[in-house]
């Protein structure tokens, strides 16, 4: 698929390090999904949509640093959105979030209060100000969070507050993957959907680049049911740019 051109529209500092893009194009929206980001001359990325018209993107690399030098009316090209995404049904659902990982939780967690379904969001960060879309959460349902410095919440990780996670009838989840097997290993694995990120080259299945034990998180994924996970080498190995299996 060829890549839109899309202008950016406005540009919200979201956190001192996370940033949300605005563009003048929409895209269909399953909360999960997400679209390939070419920064021309640079580099094209997987990056999640946090609205119909936007990404949420954290500062941490080369491309991403030419990312937040663009500001309004320039324009990146976008191709997408590709995979699957959360699959909600009736019942309590409870999110957890770790950093960045809020960007495809917080459409999903206005999409089920919508519908009428409960919503929880247990919150991580590594700082208060680090804190992504709390109030999208808070709107959407009760939020309880946990930083690293201790600034708000509990002082500790995310996945301290999974005292209860037995008592949801689904759990979504997305953030650093070693946050992520943590949740899995303390969870029912049947009950609970990972959005994974791998390295994503084409972004529909051809080139093999994001595989994990032979499924395409670009096309099998990015939202995997945890049975399927707990079977893997998910947060144990990932691959790098060279295709190397390397720990995560």
């Amino acid at each position: 698929m060829r890549p839109v051109n899309a202008v950016i529209t406005k540009v919200v500092d979201e956190t001192p390090t996370i940033r949300t893009f605005y563009f003048d194009t929409s895209f269909e929206l399953i909360p999960g999904q997400f679209v390939m980001v070419w920064i021309r001359g640079v580099d094209e990325l997987p990056m999640a949509l946090s609205y119909e018209n936007a990404i949420t993107v954290q500062k941490v690399g080369h491309a991403t640093s030419a990312l937040f030098e663009l500001g309004e009316c320039d324009s990146v090209g976008i191709r997408g959105p590709f995979g699957n995404g959360f699959d909600i049904k009736n019942g309590h659902i409870l999110l957890v979030a770790g950093g960045v990982g809020a960007a495809p939780l917080a459409p999903l967690a206005e999409k089920a209060s919508a519908s009428g379904l409960k919503v929880t969001t247990l919150l991580g960060a590594k700082t208060k100000e680090e804190l992504l879309f709390r109030e999208r959460f808070e709107a959407a349902g009760e939020v309880r969070v946990a930083t690293d410095d201790g600034s708000e919440g509990i002082h500790g990780y995310v996945t301290q507050l999974l005292d209860d996670a037995k008592n949801y009838s689904q759990l979504c989840c997305c953030g650093p993957e070693i946050m992520m097997k943590k949740v899995l290993d303390n969870v029912a694995p049947s009950k609970a959907q990972f959005s994974l990120h791998r390295y994503i080259k084409c972004g529909i299945g051809i080139c093999g680049a994001c595989c994990i034990d032979g499924l395409r998180v670009c096309k099998d994924g990015p939202v995997f049911q945890g049975d399927i996970l707990k079977k893997s080498e998910f947060g144990v190995y990932r691959r790098n740019e060279c295709g190397e299996r390397v720990m995560v």
